[in-house]
């Protein structure tokens, strides 16, 4: 199962750190990791492309995404991110599981 945790700061997301493989198929021919890569991906390309030091990221054993900047580009890409997350653990609940602190 894919896990996502988000960190938040007053209401505010602060950290966002995703986790695991959703087992839906094989490594490689499974859509639902497939389908968390491509929105992470795009979203994480987009904001780099306005704003560099907007977010940090790590990839090592967990993707770990910082937000630096409380900006409205920035902002509403996450968020754009966030539910779109949420749609797939809707239609996977079984393979994506989304978790938010305060």
């Amino acid at each position: 199962m894919i896990t996502i945790h988000l960190k938040k700061e007053q209401e505010f997301l602060k950290q966002i750190i995703l986790k695991g493989h959703a087992e839906y198929d094989d490594y490689g021919k499974d859509i639902v990791c497939a389908g968390v890569s491509s929105i992470l991906t795009t979203t994480v390309n987009a904001i780099l492309s306005f704003d560099k030091n907007s977010i940090s990221i790590e990839d090592k054993n967990d993707f770990v995404l910082t937000v630096l900047k409380k900006d409205e580009i920035t902002t509403k890409l996450i968020q754009n991110m966030i539910h779109l997350l949420f749609e797939l653990q809707e239609s996977y609940p079984k393979n994506i599981k989304i978790r938010e602190d305060e």
